[in-house]
């Protein structure tokens, strides 16, 4: 593991928790899942990208009669993710009319440090192959379904292919991965009532080392030139209350991609009191119901059919107005002195002068050489320095990992949580420390030990760039 991405584990080894264990050959859910008894189901495999096996499950409506559109779901993020994810939305698909294949997503190559949206395009073009070959489904009328980060995949996958007929969206975003996901966590905090400094400069900081660091994978993708070349009709779905995706920006940013490309035939709808994947919501977005928005599915049912009969319809948008209380900010990439190598070595300084400094101490003791200490300040900046640089770290992951739809960020204090204030205090006195000791040193009478002076030396360096360090995360900011 190279030095970038070992510090990207240690901040954000919380985000290591959410993987799944060691990626499997075939994925996961061999049980075929529980199906209404109005409905048809068939187990099928099929080959994904580089040969990987998939398992899913096709739902149809019972009974034969003349071949049916048909659809395959694709999943958003998470590694491993089954079939039963999604199974309500290929429940109510199923029952207007269509067959849906949903499956069980890779864990194969995809983790938090590896991800590749054209290997997932590959799985959704294996699902399309399998579900034309299926009886009783037109094959020249199957498409796409994509939700949130399956946003970026199917229309990936459409316009490589001429397979798929037509694409539905939901909860697509437009934008580069780490600009929505700095966005979506920044609301999160918002939203919880959090302002200052930990949600306009810590927080956005935090996704630029951890990109820099290999720990956010494809964060600088843009969907525009991918949404350029798909030619298929387009029908895109948001929830009025989508805290995952600013459903704002996102809609336009699609309607041009696809009109320089000549796409005039997109739909975009959106729905009341629907959140993120267009499920109802009782609480503006945080909390997901198992229902979907009413009109929903039949929406989906009416379009694909319309448009798989040759009616594709013009350009057009509908719906109330989303709700999206501040614009996305740009992430960009890090500069030498902010990047992850830089981060890194500052983390290793801290550790060693920081902690070394009472190691050392306590190494004397047990040796009866001890010494009484130049500053009693010395010990606080040791203490206190160790403190913020691990608590900060350690609370902005805490932050950020609940920082989708809704935060919990703790106690909040004017906008600011106690426990940030708390480090922002303690961060102070370790400069003040800092200064105390320089000058306790300067006064001292006689010259020091040499190891005595390095000690010092190198204990007062971490207080040094504690300052700048600080000021760049957000800790010495009002």
């Amino acid at each position: 593991m190279r030095p970038p991405r070992m510090l990207a584990a240690v901040i954000a080894v919380a985000f290591t928790l959410l993987t799944t264990g060691p990626a499997a050959a075939v994925t996961a859910g061999d049980e075929p899942p529980a199906v209404p008894s109005d409905l048809a189901t068939t187990e099928v495999s099929f080959r994904g990208d580089g040969g990987l096996t998939l398992r899913g499950t096709v739902l149809a409506p019972k009974g034969t009669g003349t071949r049916r559109p048909g659809v395959v779901l694709v999943h958003g993020a998470g590694t491993g993710t089954p079939r039963t994810k999604l199974l309500g939305e290929a429940v109510e698909f199923a029952r207007r009319g269509l067959a849906v294949l949903v499956y069980d997503k890779r864990s194969e190559g995809y983790s938090l440090f590896e991800r590749s949206y054209g290997q997932l395009a590959g799985d959704a073009l294996g699902a399309v192959a399998a579900l034309r070959s299926q009886p009783g489904v037109d094959p020249a009328k199957v498409g796409l379904w994509g939700l949130s980060e399956g946003g970026w995949v199917a229309p990936m996958a459409a316009s490589r292919s001429a397979d798929v007929a037509f694409v539905v969206l939901v909860g697509a975003n437009s934008l580069q991965p780490l600009r929505q996901q700095a966005w979506a966590v920044a609301a999160g905090l918002r939203k919880a009532g959090v302002s200052g400094p930990l949600v306009e400069r810590t927080e956005p900081t935090l996704y630029r080392v951890l990109a820099d660091g290999g720990m956010f994978p494809e964060p600088y993708y843009d969907p525009a030139p991918t949404l350029e070349r798909v030619q298929q009709p387009v029908l895109g779905i948001w929830g009025v209350h989508d805290l995952l995706t600013p459903p704002r920006e996102s809609p336009p940013l699609f309607a041009e991609a696809f009109e320089r490309g000549g796409n005039r035939h997109y739909t975009f709808r959106f729905f009341a009191g629907a959140d993120h994947a267009a499920h109802l919501t009782p609480d503006g977005g945080v909390t997901r119901l198992p229902e979907l928005a009413p009109g929903y599915a039949d929406l989906v049912g009416s379009w694909v059919r319309a448009v798989t009969s040759g009616r594709p319809p013009a350009a057009g948008t509908s719906g109330p107005a989303p709700v999206q209380e501040t614009p996305t900010f740009a992430v960009p990439p890090t500069a030498w002195w902010e990047s992850a190598w830089a981060q890194l070595a500052a983390l290793v300084l801290f550790v060693v002068a920081f902690a070394g400094y009472p190691v050392v101490a306590l190494v004397r003791r047990l040796r009866g050489t001890g010494r009484a200490p130049v500053s009693r300040a010395a010990r606080l900046l040791s203490g206190g320095g160790l403190a913020v640089v691990l608590g900060s770290f350690g609370y902005v992951m805490y932050a950020v990992m609940t920082g989708g739809k809704l935060a919990s960020p703790g106690p909040l204090l004017a906008g600011r949580p106690v426990a940030w204030l708390a480090l922002q205090v303690l961060a102070v006195a370790s400069l003040v420390a800092a200064a105390l000791t320089a000058r306790a040193w300067r006064r001292e009478r006689g010259p020091l030990p040499r190891g005595e002076r390095a000690r010092l030396g190198l204990l007062l360096a971490g207080g040094l760039v504690l300052l700048p360090w600080g000021l760049y995360w957000g800790l010495l900011l009002p």
